[in-house]
């Protein structure tokens, strides 16, 4: 069962259809409802326009197999944490996203004189964050600042100087493509003259040398999951560069950096501190305070621990981002030897070595008689023919 969030319908009602539709199923759902709600066929009608929103934001999510799997697991919710849910911001954004599975029929008519013409996505940009490891695991908010490019306002876009214009292209007559032939074959490709555009600009504006953009600063309020890993990447929707014929814009890929804890090392959702015991308490036993990212707990330390052991204390990692379990604390104590000895604590050591000397235990008493056999052999077979 789909787990949907409040004011959003499930993707499946949307568009009528079983959880088990294939693509072709999927499709051919979206494309009913997309000419029952078409703007050009309800205007005015502004619950139309919900529903055709509504139709388009299903079909981008059902269609696409990851987004899909996702949205099966998770709901909604999984398509917002992982940056997959679709935010079209108006119908031209539709259009160009999902024109070419109606052909010039039924988008095409919308734009005009673009009838026919595939828009082109903007261009995606890049940005770096960095964030702390108890940012991690409670989430946070970070002001990020990116370049993209922006329409020129001097030229407003159009790259020829103001009072002029750009021509059409003489070698495509304004098409933007050629037709080759080689032989019985005839292909499509891109003007060479005007690369594509259709337009060629003899007087460039001088603020964005006939480029028709500039490169601008923006500063952006990015909001990050509780549970994030290392070198993950955050998408922002629309927040790139401008498409070059009026389509969508690209968008922002914010890379996460984690950094370096003094005191936690990260395994996956789990946590490794280190931390110091001395030999009593190793030997007898003792209650230590550990730290946490958020506090500190209380842990048994039992008698007889080795130095290097690990003990885990459940549920003080960091948080999954697919979900609301937590990884573990994991502590690793070692035995701390001081350097410096006051008169009292060199007294009991000696003591306790004088003692150790005498009481052998039996594991050591057998190490010493095997490490003497092997040190010396023909004394440890003369005693065994003496025994014998």
């Amino acid at each position: 069962m789909t787990i949907t969030m409040p004011g959003k319908r499930d993707y499946y009602e949307v568009l009528g259809i079983d959880h088990s539709a294939s693509e072709s199923e999927v499709a051919e759902a979206y494309r009913k409802l997309a000419l029952q709600y078409h703007p050009d066929r309800n205007p005015g009608d502004e619950s139309a326009v919900a529903r055709f929103k509504e139709a388009a934001e299903a079909f981008e999510v059902l269609s696409h197999s990851e987004k899909r799997r996702r949205y099966d697991r998770y709901g909604h919710a999984g398509l917002e944490a992982g940056g997959g849910a679709p935010q079209f911001r108006d119908i031209s954004e539709i259009f160009s996203a999902f024109g070419d599975i109606f052909g010039e029929g039924l988008f095409g008519d919308v734009f005009g004189s673009r009838r026919g013409r595939r828009f082109r996505r903007g261009g995606d940009v890049q940005c770096e964050v960095s964030i702390e490891l108890a940012e991690v695991a409670r989430g946070t908010t970070k002001t990020i600042r990116f370049q993209r490019h922006e329409f020129c306002g001097h030229c407003r876009g159009s790259g020829a100087r103001p009072g002029t214009k750009p021509e059409g292209c003489r070698y495509c007559g304004g098409q933007g493509r050629v037709l080759q032939s080689g032989g019985f074959f005839a292909v499509q490709a891109t003007c060479p003259s005007c690369r594509g555009a259709g337009v060629v600009i003899r007087d460039p504006c001088p603020q964005c040398n006939g480029g028709g953009a500039v490169r601008e600063t923006l500063t952006r309020e990015l909001s990050i999951p509780p549970g994030v890993d290392e070198n993950s990447t955050l998408r922002i929707e629309g927040a790139g560069d401008p498409s070059p014929d009026g389509g969508p814009r690209g968008n922002c890929y914010c890379h996460i950096h984690v950094n370096p804890h003094p005191l936690f090392e990260r395994h996956g959702r789990d946590l490794v501190v280190h931390v110091p015991i001395s030999y009593s308490q190793a030997a007898l036993g003792a209650r230590i305070e550990v730290p946490s990212l958020e506090t500190c707990q209380e842990l048994t330390i039992p008698p007889g621990t080795s130095s290097g052991e690990v003990f885990k204390v459940r549920g003080l990692g960091l948080p999954s981002l697919r979900s609301r379990e937590r990884g573990d604390l994991l502590v690793q104590v070692h035995i701390e030897v001081p350097k410096r000895l006051s008169e009292q604590h060199e007294e009991v050591l000696r003591r306790l070595a004088e003692i150790e000397r005498t009481q052998v235990t039996p594991k050591r008493k057998s190490f010493f008689d095997k490490l003497k056999e092997y040190l010396i052999p023909e004394t440890g077979q003369a005693a065994k023919e003496d025994r014998a």
